[in-house]
């Protein structure tokens, strides 16, 4: 009997190459889905893993090419959906964000049910954008949980890119729950729900000038000079290492089905980073950070309570000193 072996939509991306690093260590077989063959190449370069192969999805939206994708892949007995738009610039914000990402999730879950039946289970991941309220209904007193949705609708999302990207995020995780009640597949489905992901890349840094999204909130501390002030920002984090941890959770556990998985390990503002960066590695030009702000810019912050989550995961999250730690150790 050949291994298990699990489709990964988007496999390029900072978290994909976390989660096919970690499937491939587990015994797993990987088909990762790239956008162009040069993508595909790259990558296999990096994972250096007979176990590992790529198919070509030019687009989101191709439902043609998941089609033939999972045609050509009668072994794959697992599905991670983790492709999808990420971007605050788009200008036509429902063409470019919106549709891509429910269109994405739809097409991927079509093409499932139309050609692989053998499939059993199916992990999306989602962001917590879909969870939490943010701008005019931001709620300081309000304590998030897995049960919650973002409740900017689609007409607000329409004003300004920002809303458009948290609009995407909940539009096709509610297409994905949509789908599911209306065609009853033959697959389980769990939501892995993730907030900014920071730490190390899976197969180190090629560009140390410009990271992933998230990353690059640490890697913009990291290029401050002594005298440099630091903005006043702060949210909520998760290590990229704990996020591929919960997608294997979510693929094997059946406590997992058909739940969201609310990912967040703690709270970082950019002077508690900075702050970190100055005790681990005191020879760095970082501004030293000044933590009493914390309190202060503490009330602009969710709050949250993720325990459902952490009892079915059965780990700890990792601490913002050691990602931070981790991440400049491989930026530096």
């Amino acid at each position: 009997m050949s291994p298990t072996s699990v489709f990964v939509s988007g496999a390029n991306g900072f978290v994909a190459q976390h989660v096919i690093k970690l499937l491939l260590a587990k015994g797993y077989a990987v088909v990762g889905s790239v956008r162009s063959a040069t993508k595909g190449d790259e990558l296999k370069e990096l994972v250096k893993s007979d176990k590992f192969s790529y198919e070509i999805i030019s687009e989101l939206g191709d439902k043609p090419g998941f089609d033939a994708a999972l045609k050509k892949h009668p072994e794959v007995t697992g599905f991670m959906h983790i492709a999808s738009p990420v971007g605050f610039t788009a200008t036509d914000i429902e063409k470019e964000l919106i549709r891509p990402a429910v269109d994405g999730t739809v097409n991927a879950l079509k093409a499932i049910t139309e050609y692989a039946p053998q499939i059993n289970k199916v992990v999306i991941t989602g962001s917590v954008v879909s969870v939490f309220g943010f701008g005019p209904h931001f709620d300081g007193n309000k304590v998030y949980t897995e049960d919650d949705w973002n409740p900017i609708t689609y007409e607000e999302s329409l004003s300004n890119p920002m809303f458009g990207y948290f609009v995407s995020k909940k539009f096709a995780e509610l297409a994905a729950l949509e789908f599911i009640e209306k065609e009853k597949p033959n697959f389980d489905t769990s939501f892995v729900i993730p907030c900014y992901v920071f730490g190390p890349q899976a197969y180190g840094v090629k560009n140390k000038k410009k990271l992933n999204l998230s990353n690059e909130i640490i890697n913009t501390v990291v290029k401050l000079g002594k005298d440099d002030k630091i903005e006043s920002f702060g949210s909520v984090f998760v290590d990229v290492r704990d996020v591929a941890r919960a997608h294997l959770v979510a693929f094997e556990n059946k406590r997992a089905v058909p739940k969201r998985l609310l990912l967040i390990s703690e709270k970082f503002s950019l002077d508690s980073i900075a702050h970190i960066i100055n005790e681990k590695f005191p020879d760095s030009s970082v501004p030293k950070g000044d933590i009493s702000k914390d309190v202060e810019l503490e009330k602009s912050i969710q709050k949250f309570d993720n325990s459902k989550t952490k009892e079915i995961l059965g780990f700890d999250f990792i601490p913002l000193e050691k990602t931070v730690e981790d991440t400049v150790t491989q930026v530096l």
